[in-house]
């Protein structure tokens, strides 16, 4: 890929504000008053005795030496300051410049600017300035200290004078640290006015402050000094040691900078740099770290020993350059404390090990997300972007713009397409996939940049389809990623959220595995419709790999429990799940994939043989979709073992230890368990609530019984009527028709499911173990784990194969593989295929319940309905699937049968589900074809049950 932009395009021309083209030529001369306008209201009620106040509105009044403004009336204060300032701009005339000043322009600028912030007025005004709180806490440093000001705060908390020395020097923008030799250079220019040392990082104002001045700035103490103590997170430069907490012994009287130099060892503040603010912008959580001797060679940004002088003096703090986005060298201290605007205390809060591990994580895709849902160890980020009703917790454009923000890179671009919706939706005869999503409308105008009205966007919807395209730069605007898919969707926002989730994706991929090899890398990014500059991708991130996998390799030398040796019943194959242990009445209503569930849970940090327990997490209500991993992998196979109304406790293995101590509150405490090297998570889980997918509360409102219920008994008639012995239903998921089978007298004596899901193979292990036990019909049962497009000459030669509601969940090559392999290898006697008529879908979804948590926004049309369930990747209508099931028939001699349930075949659309019944015309060619294939065993045994066994 190459770059669009260069590095010097990522100075922009400024486009200032009217009030900062006031304050730039006025300064603290401009004086805004906003008073509040009480408008009466007309729609009281009239003769009513109790006044009646109609909505609050402001106006403002600005003061400038020559003249008086007045704005109009507007509902919030900024329009209302706005509107004055371009009133006055006006007025008088000023000529706005959108153009950014020159270098020289800006060097004269800056000098104008240390000239304001060294004046008398500046120090006094109102509302404070953060960099005002600053030069009081100055004046009151003793001996030699009075008045001087550290260099890195002028640099860090004056945003106008930062911005204009990114005007002399774009580099400024990846290190701002080099604002301090530019402020230095300026001050040379203010000999009278101000002075710096070439040896000490300070600037001071040579004359006194008037007295007044000082007794109006500076708070006047009464007393004895009070003291404030604030916790602190102290991160050595080398990561073989532990980040630890320190505490900040703050003084009312003294300067909080002297206190983190002397945490440092150093002599006082003016050695002291200061990050830029980590997470939010409006953050005081910053760094702090020695200046080291490098940063004193010449007051020139532009030395070219500089930086390989700091190289050869001290080591980089990958830990705390990580978190800032900055380099960093040396130890430092991670603080949230400093002077803020509009007050003149100084603002503080504690820095716990919790919230340096929060800080760590949320600069991971699924921290992230696990922050925003306050469910550290038990969320995941999806592994799908599904219906919006169902969707819980940030949208992945939201996601997205967290993730740039948090690694400092630009914003994301996005860019939509729209294009004819007949590109999109053929007509329902037509062979090509129907591509319809259930997501809602929102915040469209937003993430577009622009406002569109309700009327203009439905007509405009109705009538295209959006694609939507998304790159990522870096600060100095090198593109670095770009994911451009080809899929379309009717809503413009639907365009936005799954191009965003690609991309979200992929990042998520590499953050778990971060030595992923790069063939690797690119051919996930190739998968997910992502394209990337290899170079430019770990430039930005070659901190990552060091930070995480150091936190990785932190829990390697802890002993987890092992495994107990139980049956099926209480451990989940080929997962971490240990101790399963499910109390309560099975209430016979489940999850499903789709599902959206609610539970109660907490988790504990627990010790094996000492029976220590540390609650990390608990959550009283918890809400997730079944079947798109929104949960941690372990969480979600119990949750399918059980109904509502139960509660389980399982334990499983640790995971990273910055998620452990992201839980965590009691951060000792935790940190003494994991010492133990014996430790596991606990979890406590309960199942209040499960609201069923669209698709099965559509087909309850319209049929009784259910339409699942009515082909499952579509499908035992068939079974009894056959007398086969033998059954293998492919896709049986949680064995919903092996259950059913068990309930009838049949002549069956072996029945198989086979299913690529082992969370829906261990609920229907844990049912039919239950139910064979008092079956004496069945001698044998089995439940693989596999594909049902992969060939196993275990199951060849069937009586009878059930596939029910399985082919639509797969792509149609896909699909029209398995009937081929099912057909000429496998070679049932009968099969039975079930799918959606997707003709009959308007009629469902004209009978859909309204409930809380539908979008309005998602009723559509009969000729553009959606797929029953968002998983479904098509939907046949009669046409298509009597065509699929004639030719497949006839290309393996097979003949075939079409029927269904829910509606009637003599009436329009059809039946609800249609059905083809396969039956063989005559054996394959030598019954030695099974023979030959007894070593192609490609299905791994899950469960297995047999009579003799259970007997004994």
């Amino acid at each position: 890929m190459e770059n669009e932009k260069s590095p010097a395009d990522a100075v922009k021309k400024t486009n200032l504000t009217p009030k900062a083209i006031i304050s730039q030529k006025f300064g603290s001369k401009a004086c805004y008053k906003v008073e509040e306008v009480q408008e009466s209201s007309e729609k009281g009620c009239p003769g009513l005795a109790i006044p009646q106040k109609g909505p609050c509105s402001y106006r403002c009044i600005l003061q400038l030496p020559e003249i008086t403004i007045e704005s109009g009336i507007f509902k919030r204060k900024k329009d209302a300051e706005k509107s004055a300032a371009e009133m006055a701009i006006e007025k008088l005339g000023i000529q706005i410049s959108t153009d950014s000043p020159t270098p020289q322009e800006a060097s004269d600028l800056l000098v104008e600017r240390l000239t304001y912030l060294f004046s008398n007025e500046f120090l006094s005004s109102d509302p404070p300035h953060p960099l005002s709180g600053h030069l009081r806490a100055a004046l009151e440093r003793e001996g030699d200290l009075c008045g001087l000001v550290p260099l890195s705060v002028m640099a860090v908390y004056d945003s106008k004078l930062n911005n204009l020395c990114k005007c002399i020097n774009p580099k400024v923008e990846s290190n701002p640290f080099l604002v301090i030799p530019l402020i230095m250079r300026a001050a040379s220019r203010l000999s009278e006015l101000v002075a710096t040392s070439e040896g000490q990082l300070s600037i001071w104002r040579k004359n006194l402050y008037p007295p007044e001045v000082i007794e109006s700035s500076v708070d006047q103490q009464s007393g004895t000094p009070q003291s404030t103590l604030v916790e602190a997170i102290h991160i050595p430069c080398s990561q073989e040691k532990a980040i630890e907490l320190v505490i900040l012994d703050i003084s009312s009287t003294g300067y909080y900078l002297d206190v983190i130099a002397k945490k440092l060892d150093l002599a006082d503040a003016a050695k002291v740099l200061i990050s830029r603010a980590i997470g939010k912008a409006s953050s005081e959580t910053r760094l702090y770290f020695a200046a080291h001797q490098s940063y004193l060679i010449v007051p020139s940004s532009d030395h070219p020993n500089a930086k390989e002088a700091l190289h050869s003096e001290v080591s980089l703090n990958a830990r705390a350059s990580y978190l800032s986005s900055q380099d960093i060298y040396g130890d430092a201290i991670l603080a949230s404390i400093g002077f803020t605007w509009r007050s003149k205390d100084l603002f503080y809060e504690d820095v716990s090990v919790q919230s340096y591990y929060r800080i760590l994580i949320s600069k991971i895709p699924s921290g992230i997300y696990k922050l925003s849902r306050e469910a550290v160890l038990t969320a995941e980020f999806p592994l799908a972007f599904t219906t919006r009703t169902n969707w819980r917790g940030p949208l992945p454009r939201d996601v997205l713009f967290t993730f740039c923000r948090q690694h400092r890179l630009s914003e994301p671009v996005f860019s939509t397409i729209s294009t004819p919706s007949k590109a999109v939706s053929e007509s329902p005869g037509s062979s090509k996939k129907l591509k319809v999503t259930d997501s809602s409308e929102e915040e469209t105008e937003r993430a577009s940049g622009g406002a569109i009205s309700t009327d203009a966007r439905e007509s405009v919807e109705s009538a295209v389809s959006y694609q939507c395209e998304i790159k990522i730069f870096s600060k100095s605007q090198d593109l670095i990623i770009e994911c451009s898919p080809k899929d379309s969707f009717k809503k413009q926002n639907d365009s936005i959220q799954n191009t965003s989730f690609k991309i979200i994706s992929w990042l998520n991929m590499y953050f778990k595995d971060l030595n992923l090899p790069s063939e690797k890398l690119k051919s996930t990014a190739n998968v997910l419709n992502v394209q990337f500059s290899h170079e430019n991708f770990l430039k930005e991130f070659v901190l990552s790999r060091s930070i995480h996998t150091v936190h990785h390799a932190e829990t390697e030398g802890v002993k987890f429990l092992e495994p107990n040796t139980m049956s099926m019943l209480n451990t989940v194959p080929e997962q971490g799940v240990q101790s399963l242990n499910i109390e309560g009445p099975d209430s016979g209503v489940c999850p499903s994939n789709g599902s959206l569930l609610c539970i109660s849970y907490s988790v504990f940090l627990v010790t094996e043989g000492e029976h220590m327990k540390e609650n990390l997490e608990s959550n009283p209500k918890f809400e997730f979709e079944i079947g798109v991993g929104a949960v941690i992998p372990d969480l979600e196979v119990v949750v399918t073992l059980m109904s509502i109304g139960q509660s389980a406790c399982f334990k499983t293995e640790l995971p990273p230890k910055e998620f452990i101590l992201a839980a965590a509150v009691n951060s000792a405490r935790t940190l003494s368990l994991l010492s133990s090297k014996s430790c596991c998570l606990e979890y406590s889980i309960r199942l209040l609530q499960v609201t069923e997918p669209l698709e099965d509360r559509m087909e309850k409102a319209l049929f009784s019984p259910p339409l699942s219920k009515q082909r499952v008994e579509y499908a035992v008639q068939h079974i009894k009527e056959s007398g086969a012995t033998t059954l293998v239903d492919f896709g049986c998921g949680s064995g919903s028709l092996l259950d059913s089978i068990l309930n009838y007298p049949t002549a069956l004596e072996k029945i198989v499911g086979v299913d690529i899901s082992q969370k829906s193979l261990g609920r229907a292990a844990k049912i039919l173990h239950s139910k064979l036990s008092n079956n004496t019909g069945i001698n044998s049962a089995i439940l693989y784990d596999g594909s049902i497009t992969d060939f196993d000459s275990r199951l060849c030669g069937f009586d009878i194969g059930t596939c029910l509601e399985v082919i639509e969940h797969m792509e149609e090559d896909q699909a029209c593989l398995f009937g081929d392999v099912v057909l000429s290898y496998f070679c049932p006697k009968v099969l039975i295929v079930s799918t959606p008529n997707y003709e009959y879908n308007v009629i469902l979804q004209k009978s859909s319940p309204p409930s809380q948590e539908e979008d309005p926004d998602e009723k559509t049309q009969s000729q553009s309905c959606k797929f029953r369930n968002h998983d479904h990747k098509f939907e046949w209508t009669r046409e298509q699937f009597n065509h699929w099931a004639t030719e497949l028939a006839a290309k393996h001699n097979y003949s075939v049968e079409f029927s269904g349930v829910g509606g009637s075949a003599d009436l329009e659309p059809g039946f609800a589900s249609q059905i083809a019944v396969f039956k063989r015309i005559c054996p394959p060619q030598g019954e030695d074809l099974f023979k030959n294939a007894d070593t192609e065993h490609h299905y791994q045994v899950i469960w297995e049950w047999s009579s003799s066994t259970s007997s004994s």
